[in-house]
């Protein structure tokens, strides 16, 4: 009677809980959404700065350049066709991209400055994600300086500390005579830092290299970060194309030295260009196996030069491409933005130069690339942005508060990528130097000023990219250009607040 009775309630608990599982799955989901609503943005975010990278790519049409795991990335998220760096020099255009903030005659105008002296106002991106609840990591060149706003990481930024150069008979380079050497300090301004060859190609593993060992660094902090529960900020630099040119033997092996086409302005610079335009590229030419002075880069040169910064290019892609997989493979990829940036870009012997340091387009574009969780398909845009659109951009995905008002001096891409809303700057304006120049779509302005002579103007350029996309042809004093300098000169002169 007993086992009657207590099978009996056993039936009436188990169809009363059949009967209310509905309402208690429905109560659990709401609960559940709740919970979800209120906390905070979980996404990480992979930050993947690379040194002097052209928009010489496979995912910007250079189907030359064996760059697989950049075009997967593309694949995957939005292509920048038109991105543009505020300053090209390395210091000045991270400072700028990481405070969100313009360049000006007095902030933001050289490779060795301080993000923390030129704008010690400005919350940097690291700082304010740090502030925010991430753990920030940084591995590799990001700042200009690792000590940079060091207190924004949440552990001391790191450096990989290896040689230059793999083989003995490189660093043996930097151990030059008495007479290269006072050559050299000339050439750098009195800097007595005597450089070995400008490339190397030596049949050794990758982490011979300093990216190589960036990346281990990088891999295991992933490993560690994925674990957590704290949304991570990790930002990785790799050095490479950087000069000097150096990278393992096998992606030399990519690349075919006789198939490698020098740039049809390789030999003059622009017709009417200003001489404030141009340079001799001292940067290159303080390394050993380089011409000094103003002799010319020969054909031979040139094309080991070329060769040496495509199989940089592809170094750093494979880099980019263990990062990716290991994103995959600790299964947080759905749940990271991942964005990559060149700093500026290079000329690989466009109008006779070598080197960053100008305001032609050459120097001024530079890659970015965008990957949003869960994105469904491929985007491209060709309109201009800045750089110092990457913050507000990373700020609203990550739905953090803007850092301070009016510190952000770009624009969230955001509206753009996810509405299609055009913003209203349709302009792109940055420096180097006594050069301002600014880009709307089709043209590019220059204007150079004397900054010995209160900002006087010395000399302009306008370049129709319609007609000229390699700026060959200066055609700012042809008449019919009148109307379209008066506009970009007024909007210059807005945007970069001349003095």
């Amino acid at each position: 009677m007993k086992n009657f009775i207590l099978t009996k309630r056993l039936f009436y608990v188990f169809a009363v809980t059949v009967l209310l599982l509905p309402t208690i799955v429905i109560v659990a989901k709401e609960n559940n959404e709740s919970d979800k609503s209120n906390k905070p943005n979980k996404q990480n975010i992979l930050f993947i700065a690379v040194d002097d990278l052209r928009t010489e790519l496979g995912c910007y049409g250079k189907k030359h350049i064996k760059s697989p795991n950049i075009d997967r990335l593309a694949s995957q998220g939005t292509v920048f066709e038109h991105a543009y760096c505020m300053v090209s020099v390395c210091g000045a255009s991270r400072s700028a991209l990481l405070t969100g903030t313009r360049p000006k005659y007095n902030r933001f105008v050289s490779a060795h400055i301080y993000a923390s002296k030129d704008a010690p106002n400005a919350i940097p991106l690291n700082t304010h994600f740090k502030n925010h609840g991430y753990t920030t990591i940084n591995n590799g060149k990001v700042f200009h300086f690792p000590d940079d706003h060091n207190d924004g990481w949440s552990e001391p930024a790191w450096r990989p500390k290896t040689p230059g150069y793999a083989l003995p008979e490189s660093r043996e380079a930097l151990q030059k005579d008495k007479e290269y050497k006072e050559q050299n300090q000339i050439l750098r301004n009195g800097k007595p830092d005597a450089r070995g060859p400008a490339w190397e190609c030596a049949d050794v593993p990758d982490d011979s290299y300093g990216d190589g060992k960036t990346l281990e660094k990088s891999l295991n902090d992933l490993r560690r970060l994925a674990k957590d529960d704290k949304p991570f900020f990790l930002a990785v630099g790799f050095l490479k194309p950087h000069l000097p040119f150096v990278a393992p033997k096998k992606y030399w092996d990519l690349y075919k030295e006789d198939d490698i086409v020098l740039p049809e302005n390789f030999r003059y610079t622009p017709k009417d260009v200003p001489a404030e335009a141009v340079h001799n590229f001292g940067e290159l030419r303080g390394y050993a196996n380089i011409p000094k002075g103003n002799e010319k880069i020969s054909d031979e040169t040139a094309k080991k030069l070329i060769h040496g910064y495509y199989a940089c290019v592809s170094y750093t892609d494979a880099q980019i491409g263990r990062l990716l997989d290991e994103l995959e493979s600790l299964g947080i990829a759905d749940n990271t933005i991942v964005v990559l940036w060149g700093d500026h870009g290079w000329h690989l012997g466009e109008h006779t130069m070598w080197s960053k340091h100008a305001v032609f387009e050459n120097t001024m574009n530079a890659p970015l690339l965008l990957k949003l969780p869960n994105q469904k398909e491929a985007k491209r845009f060709s309109l201009p942005v800045e750089f110092i659109d990457i913050y507000p951009t990373l700020n609203e995905l990550a739905g953090l508060p803007e850092p301070q008002k009016d510190q952000l001096q770009g624009k969230s891409l955001i509206p753009l990528i996810e509405k299609k809303i055009v913003p209203d700057k349709l302009y792109a304006a940055g420096r180097y130097g006594a050069g301002d120049t600014i880009f709307d779509g089709r043209y590019r302005y220059s204007e150079f000023r004397d900054k010995k002579g209160g900002g006087n103007l010395v000399s302009r350029m306008l370049y129709d990219h319609k007609t000229d996309p390699r700026e060959n042809i200066n055609i700012v004093n042809h008449p019919e250009n009148v109307a379209i300098i008066e506009e970009l000169s007024k909007e210059l002169q807005r945007t970069i607040a001349l003095p």
